[in-house]
């Protein structure tokens, strides 16, 4: 009985707490928010610059005459252009990237090799400074550069380009440990 008639008594204090908070928010003293609207009010108006002349340009209306539609696709094809040629070089678009080929080429660096069980692995950083370890069969670059040699000197790799045709060529490229 003891707690309760402690929480008893002090109920009264909280509402004479209460009250008196409140009265603070009674008055009516809002001169100083009356002062700096009449302020406001009595600024001088700003100028807006008007909008800019918007020059009439000039239509062309397309008269095609014995020219075909430019919006509709030929049904026949065109006959003055050369067949592509194609060499039957291809990237593999169902094998799996690997880390390296995120990466441009000349963003990895070579920074030395690895002999490990008779095999000779490559060690390249990438621009954020980790370091991979790579052998004859990777990818890295970002034109499915795939490495068919591994040396102390250089790492040779074989990338598949674009020839700018609708084809496909192989290019060599390599990477060589900085002095």
């Amino acid at each position: 009985m003891m707690i309760g008639g402690r929480a008893f008594a002090l109920w009264p204090l909280s509402l004479l707490f209460l009250g008196v908070a409140l009265t603070g928010c009674v008055g009516d003293d809002m001169q100083d928010l009356r002062d700096y609207l009449a302020g406001v009010k009595t600024r001088e108006k700003g100028r807006i610059e008007p909008l800019p002349e918007i020059k009439q340009i000039e239509t062309y209306v397309y008269e095609a005459g014995d020219r075909r539609d430019p919006f509709t696709p030929s049904v026949g094809g065109s006959t003055d252009v050369e067949p592509i040629t194609s060499s039957g070089i291809t990237p593999d678009r169902l094998r799996r990237k690997e880390e390296l080929e995120g990466f441009a080429l000349d963003s990895i660096r070579m920074v030395g090799t690895l002999e490990q069980k008779e095999s000779i692995w490559g060690l390249v950083t990438t621009a954020d400074g980790t370091i991979f370890r790579v052998k004859p069969g990777n990818y890295m670059g970002q034109n499915n550069g795939q490495i068919t040699r591994v040396s102390e000197e250089r790492i040779e790799l074989t990338e598949i380009v674009s020839d700018g045709q609708g084809g496909y060529r192989e290019r060599q490229a390599s990477l060589a440990v900085n002095e």
